[in-house]
């Protein structure tokens, strides 16, 4: 089990980086097609709230990674 779970785990900010940029493209994405679904104000607003979403989950799975470290 300890081997699977090591799969899942994030151990280097190589790591967290590519994770961030796999979530960024599939906010990008999303947002894209919020934007042809709602056209004007409210599908930029929806494809803001994607791409933000991005910015504060990555930010929150590096400082995870730096407090694991314990840096």
């Amino acid at each position: 089990m300890e081997r699977i779970k090591g799969l899942f785990t994030i151990k280097t900010k190589f790591e967290a980086f590519l994770i961030i940029y796999a979530l960024a493209l599939g906010a990008t994405e999303r947002g894209a097609v919020y934007m042809q679904q709602y056209p004007g104000f409210g599908g930029q607003l929806l494809a803001l709230a994607c791409t933000g979403a991005v910015f504060m989950a990555g930010g929150k799975i590096i400082d995870a990674l730096d407090y694991q470290r314990g840096l």
